[in-house]
């Protein structure tokens, strides 16, 4: 995820610092994405030098004790409606361990692909348990956490669901290759 359009959009709500935002930010992301604050500070060095946010002028001081406090220009204010307004769509393949080693595995000549499928699955099915369970200690948490941990949920299903079909058509190709029968 890009830094630079989180941080706009929580600057949208009100002046703040980089403290702030990073707290606020690792607050509404259920502690998903910690980020580092040089990268935080680095980051609104750019907005400010892109004309995105300036300091803040509270009673004549842009400081809150040592730290600067930064708003959103009009312009950053456009950028973050823009941000909210532009649908995201994810990458058109999958690029993550898991996936690369159940790939991989298929086609290697010393591999046994149904042993590396079936210890993938057995791990996969785990965290989806683990994630059903944490999914009802966190009810009563606020929405963000509640979404967040839904879409963990519904991706580590989806992986499950992946497994299973690869497990299938390896399955269906060995039968295919010895006639009728499955190896």
């Amino acid at each position: 995820m890009a830094i630079r359009p989180a941080l706009i959009a929580l600057l949208a709500e009100g002046p703040c610092h980089g403290y702030e935002l990073k707290a606020r930010f690792e607050e509404r992301t259920g502690g998903a994405w910690p980020l580092n604050i040089g990268q935080v500070y680095t980051t609104l060095q750019r907005l400010e030098r892109d004309g995105v946010v300036q300091l803040a002028d509270t009673d004549g001081d842009a400081h809150d004790g040592d730290r600067r406090i930064y708003r959103l220009t009009p312009a950053g204010a456009d950028e973050a409606r823009q941000w909210y307004a532009t649908a995201v769509l994810p990458e058109p393949l999958p690029r993550d361990e898991m996936a690369a080693r159940v790939l991989l595995a298929l086609d290697a000549p010393d591999v046994e692909a149904l042993a590396v499928l079936q210890s993938q699955r057995a791990a996969a099915v785990a965290h989806v348990q683990a994630l059903r369970r944490l999914r009802r200690e966190r009810e009563g948490s606020g929405r963000g956490i509640l979404a967040l941990v839904d879409l963990s949920l519904l991706h580590a299903e989806a992986e499950v669901r992946w497994l299973d079909l690869v497990e299938q058509r390896l399955a269906a190709a060995a039968t295919t290759a010895t006639g009728g029968t499955a190896r």
